[in-house]
C-alpha cells in the first residue's frame, strides 16, 4: 500500500509525514502513538488523519487501495471516538458540539483552554478543562472494551493528555499496559515532558516542531483562500501556530499593534495614565491566547526595531507598513537594550497562563521597558521582581 499521508488538509510537518507513510506501508501497526508538539503546530488534525487511515476512511488522506471504508470521515465512524479535556460543568452536548467543529475542519480550535465559549468573543474568561476520573470511568474506559464494528481497529483518541489528573492517569495506565488486539490509542500532548515515563514508554512518539512560516503561509493560501499578502503577513505573526493563526482579523491585528506601539511610546514617557488605560483594556477585553499574541506581535516589532537599527535595510522588516515609526525610535532609542526587552516579554508568558493579572504584567513591564529603552538596568533585579508590588509587602 502506497500512502501520502495527511496529503489532502494537513500543514507542513514533511517530517512526521514520511514517518507515518513509512508505518502505514510497513503494515506494522502499533497499538499506541503520542504526538507532541507546540501549540498549533497540528496534533490533533495529525491524529485523526492516523485514525482514518488505519481504518481506511478516504478523506484527510488520499487513500490508494481497493477496499476503502463506507464512511466519508473520523466522525461518524462507529470504530473511532475522540475525547477532549474538559471543564467539570460541562456535558455531553457542550463535548458533542466541538467535535462537530473538529469534523468540518481538522484545525479548528475546539478547546476550552483557548475557546471557552464557542459562540463569544475572544474576551471570554478561560477555563480549565482536564480528564477527571469519573470521565475516564463513565465514557473512556467502556469504550476501549467495545469490539470493532466496522474498522480494523477501535481508535480511541485523546487530546491534550498532559491534563489527566493523576488517578486517572493511573488507571489508563492499566489499559494501556495490557491493550487488546483490535484496540489503538491516540493522544496527543503539548507537554511531553510532563507525561509519566510509563505512558511515554509504551506509545510511539511521533514530533512535531513550530511549523515555518512558509507553511502557515501555503496554508493560509492554499486551504484557507487568503490573499497572499494577507496570507504574508499573518504567516509571519503567527509564531508558527497555524490553527489560531487562521482565525486572526488582520485589520483587527493593526489595531493591536497601533495599541503595542503605544504601549512602547508610554513606556518610555512613563505615561502613567495611558498606560493604566492600556494594560486595563488588555485584562479585561482579551483571553489568555488574545494577550499571548499581543505579546508576540510586541515581540515582533521590537525585532524589526533591533534588525533594523543593525542593518538599515527594510526590506527585512517584518512590520514593513510600519517602517516610518520603526526609523523614528531606532533614531530615539539608539543606547536600548532590545534584546533584554525581548528576553522581559518571554517572561510574560508564562505568567499570563498561569492567570496572573494581566494588568500587573505590563505594568511592571512598562516600567521595565522604561530603564532598558534608555540602556540601563531595571530599577528592580530580576531576582527580586515582588518589589514592582510594594503594596504586598507593608
Amino acid at each position: 500500500m502506497s500512502v501520502n499521508f495527511g496529503n489532502r488538509r494537513l500543514v507542513g510537518q514533511k517530517r512526521a509525514k514520511d514517518q507515518i507513510s513509512r508505518i502505514l506501508e510497513s503494515g506494522r501497526i502499533g497499538h499506541a502513538y503520542l504526538f507532541s508538539g507546540p501549540r498549533g503546530s497540528g496534533k490533533t488534525a495529525f491524529a485523526l488523519a492516523l485514525s482514518e487511515a488505519v481504518n481506511n476512511v478516504d478523506h484527510i488522506t488520499e487513500l490508494d487501495q481497493d477496499q476503502i471504508s463506507k464512511y466519508s470521515s473520523w466522525f461518524n465512524h462507529p470504530d473511532i471516538h475522540v475525547f477532549i479535556p474538559k471543564p467539570t460543568s460541562a456535558d455531553i452536548s457542550e463535548l458533542r458540539e466541538r467535535l462537530e467543529l473538529l469534523a468540518t475542519d481538522p484545525y479548528e480550535i475546539i478547546s476550552f483552554s483557548q475557546r471557552p465559549a464557542l459562540n463569544k468573543d475572544s474576551g471570554s474568561k478561560n477555563l480549565q478543562a482536564f480528564y477527571p476520573i469519573d470521565y475516564f470511568r463513565d465514557d473512556i474506559r467502556p469504550v476501549a472494551r467495545l469490539r470493532p464494528n466496522e474498522g480494523n481497529r477501535v481508535i480511541v483518541i485523546m487530546t491534550q493528555v498532559e491534563t489527566m489528573r493523576k488517578e486517572t492517569a493511573n488507571a489508563f495506565l492499566k489499559i494501556l499496559e495490557e491493550p487488546s488486539d483490535n484496540l489503538m490509542f491516540i493522544l496527543t500532548t503539548s507537554s511531553y515532558e510532563s507525561l509519566l515515563p510509563t505512558i511515554t514508554s509504551r506509545c510511539q512518539h511521533i514530533p512535531l516542531g513550530t511549523l515555518t512560516t512558509n507553511d502557515v503561509e501555503q496554508g493560509l493560501i492554499n486551504i484557507d483562500g487568503l490573499k497572499q499578502e494577507d496570507a504574508s503577513y499573518l504567516a509571519r505573526v503567527s509564531n508558527g501556530n497555524y490553527a489560531m493563526t487562521r482565525f486572526y482579523d488582520v485589520e483587527r491585528l493593526k489595531t493591536d499593534r497601533e495599541t503595542v506601539v503605544n504601549f512602547l511610546r508610554y513606556s518610555f514617557s512613563q505615561d502613567a495614565v495611558e498606560l493604566s488605560k492600556i494594560a486595563q483594556d488588555w485584562q479585561t477585553g482579551m483571553n489568555i491566547e488574545s494577550l499571548i499574541s499581543l505579546t508576540n506581535l510586541m515581540e515582533m516589532y521590537l525585532r524589526d526595531l533591533m534588525i533594523y537599527r543593525e542593518t538599515k535595510n527594510d526590506t527585512l522588516i517584518t512590520n514593513i507598513d510600519q517602517i516610518e515609526s520603526i526609523s523614528k525610535f531606532v533614531a530615539a532609542l539608539k543606547d536600548a537594550r532590545i534584546e533584554e526587552m525581548i528576553h522581559e516579554l518571554d517572561a510574560t508568558r508564562p505568567m499570563l497562563r498561569q492567570n496572573v493579572s494581566a494588568k500587573l504584567i505590563f505594568t511592571v513591564l512598562s516600567l521595565r521597558f522604561s530603564a532598558l529603552m534608555r540602556g540601563a538596568d531595571p530599577e528592580i533585579s530580576t531576582k527580586d521582581n515582588w518589589k514592582h508590588l510594594p503594596a504586598f509587602v507593608q
